[in-house]
């Protein structure tokens, strides 16, 4: 039976949302409030049930409200504007920032990837350091700094958020109801449908099937994140916006821990690092109330490396010495990882169309110049609720026309899209290397945009080389050629082999925080993947996956999800692992043949993922 023929229940309401993180937080934040003071007035009484207020219902993938992935130090300039008597530290995990300082980290172990710029660098800066390779940059810039800002964890804070909506009574919200699919007709977004349940892996159907609800709405609000499949689906039908693309990302991998009962780090205080473990890795330690600390580092798109592994890279930069000193004795409370849309306003998607409107990192909000999204993600939230209460109070159709003219001009003269502006071209010279991004990023940030160092933007499949153009001068093509074959027979990725090779010391693990990753996903990471679903990561091509010499999907999967399939033809993928985080899907490096920006694995709706709140 084809999908479109299987009987499905449906019900209607108002406003449907995808996805609740702090873009949905703002909007429902925000309307909620508008619906307490004025739920009698016929403006905001419902359409779909006479005599009622609103009805207004957000679905959420994961199993509960607070499952996100993030430590965040955040202006929280939005958030706010939303609670003017704000106070972190309601929050678990919440304080201000008392402290910042940024660290640039040399390479203790002599096997990173160092240009002869980042070395002679290093050798400059090898006066100052006090004997643990590193040095403190004694002024950060502007642009950068997190001033009067306040550290969260984006877990707590999204459940602190959900309580007081909760308590309100004026909107629904569901969690472990993944979205499949907008519902789309002649191009108007009617509703959305809700993932079938009952299935195999492959959705056939088995005993107890049930499939997933039809749920019409008269605005379909899209907040579901840089990967999430109702997002994908209307990028697929409708394209992106002429001379936009969303060809940078990141992988974030991070860690919650417990620091040492004799930490000398205060609450409050926030690291940043560059240079280490590779000069295109990002580093962050954020510290807590009662010693606790998120930290973590950030893999971008640009690092052209066919064995990247941000699991691997966590742990270097973890035992960096100037790191270590202040690490030694911890313990990893929680894990996990999520992918990052990095490019900027440049990846802005269709903002609106008939019947939905996108919101969060998702719509392109993040600001690639001050690394910060969260406090974005929720004024895009707040704008649209803003745009919505105009439509309720004139009657105005939620038509594509009309949420520009109320939704989008309000994002438009916002400084959300004065800082986007600023921010544009603010990371084009990394395209040209570490140094040379460095040196655009400050000219960005202090010129106010004005002069940027240019830099072309192919896709990151473009610019991948080989493992044996890699590792050329460092390991054999021949030993490559068998460390492969050995990898292939014991279904292992490469990256721990060949970075062993290469020079880089193994992790002596502790038990406490240096874990193997499968150890992280049983102690850190709480990661549980549901049956009666179906696999939600899918190479759609197998004679694609077939020809791919480098299968990146293996070596930059958070979980070790996707290993080598047999033969070394279609990877397999055990969802047990699987984070949700998305790697896989900007890391393909096959693109598919009736649409070249995208890459043969398709990331749907699925339930499932990390459970942790700490995160």
């Amino acid at each position: 039976m084809s999908e479109e023929a299987i009987p499905r229940q449906s019900m209607d309401v108002d406003i449907a949302c995808v996805g609740f993180g702090p873009a949905t937080g703002g909007f429902l934040t925000t309307l909620s409030q508008a619906l307490e003071e004025r739920a009698t007035e016929p403006a905001f009484q419902s359409r779909v049930a006479p005599g009622l207020p609103l009805q207004v219902v957000c679905f959420e993938r994961a199993d509960d409200l607070g499952f996100g992935v993030s430590g965040v130090v955040t202006r929280a300039r939005g958030i706010r504007a939303s609670f003017p008597e704000f106070d972190p530290t309601e929050i678990p995990m919440g304080t201000k920032v008392a402290s910042e300082r940024l660290v640039y980290l040399q390479d203790p172990v002599g096997a990173s990837r160092r240009s002869p710029g980042i070395r002679a660098l290093d050798r400059l800066s090898g006066v100052a350091n006090n004997g643990d390779h590193a040095v403190e940059v004694s002024a950060i810039p502007d642009f950068l700094r997190k001033d009067d800002g306040v550290l969260l964890s984006i877990g707590q804070f999204n459940q602190w958020v959900a309580g007081r909506l909760m308590s309100t009574g004026l909107v629904q919200l569901w969690p472990g109801m993944p979205v499949s699919q907008p519902l789309i007709e002649d191009d108007r977004v009617v509703g959305i449908r809700l993932v079938d349940q009952g299935t195999d892996r492959t959705g056939s159907p088995e005993s107890g099937y049930m499939p997933g609800m039809d749920v019409h709405a008269g605005l379909v609000v899209v907040g579901d994140g840089p990967a999430g499949a109702v997002g994908q689906r209307l990028d697929e039908r409708f394209g992106l916006p002429e001379g936009k693309h969303q060809r940078d990302w990141a992988v974030g991998m991070k860690m919650v821990v417990d620091l040492p009962e004799d930490t000398a780090l205060e609450p409050g205080t926030v690291l940043h690092t560059i240079g280490y473990p590779e000069p295109e890795i990002f580093g962050f330690l954020y510290v807590q109330p009662e010693r606790v600390a998120s930290l973590g580092i950030f893999v971008p798109s640009w690092f052209a490396s066919p064995v990247r592994t941000g699991y691997r890279y966590l742990q270097h930069w973890m035992m960096h010495p100037y790191l270590w000193s202040r690490l030694q004795g911890s313990r990893m409370r929680s894990w996990g990882a999520k992918t990052l849309q990095e490019s900027g306003l440049r990846g802005e998607p269709h903002l609106v169309g008939d019947g939905y409107a996108r919101i969060g990192e998702g719509s392109g909000s993040t600001n690639v110049l001050t690394g910060s999204g969260v406090d974005e993600a929720w004024t895009t939230g707040v704008l649209l609720a803003e745009a919505v209460i105009e439509h309720l109070e004139r009657d105005v159709p939620f038509t594509r026309d009309a949420l520009t003219n109320s939704y989008v001009a309000r994002r438009r003269s916002s400084w959300l899209q004065t800082e986007a502006k600023v921010a544009e071209k603010a990371r084009d010279g990394f395209q040209r290397g570490v140094l040379t991004g460095l040196v655009g990023m400050g000219l960005s940030g202090i010129t106010g945009g004005r002069i940027n160092v240019s830099g072309s933007h192919p896709h990151p499949r473009d610019r991948m080389p080989s493992v044996e153009e890699y590792y050329e001068g460092r390991i054999p093509a021949e030993e490559i050629a068998s460390i492969r074959e050995s990898c292939q027979r014991s279904r292992a990725s490469l990256h721990d082999v060949l970075m062993e090779r290469a020079g880089w010391p193994p992790i002596p693990h502790d038990g406490k925080l240096l874990v193997s990753h499968q150890d992280a996903l049983l102690m850190g990471g709480k990661v549980q993947a549901p049956p009666g679903y179906p696999d939600h990561v899918v190479f759609l091509y197998p004679h694609l996956c077939e020809s791919c010499e480098v299968q990146l999907c293996v070596e930059v999967c958070s979980g070790q999800a996707i290993t080598p399939g047999e033969g070394g033809g279609v990877p397999d993928f055990d969802r047990e692992k699987c984070v949700h985080c998305g790697a896989c899907v900007w890391s393909c490096t096959r693109s598919r043949e009736d649409e070249s920006e995208r890459g043969n694995i398709e990331f749907r709706a699925g339930a499932g993922g990390l459970h942790s709140a700490e995160n």
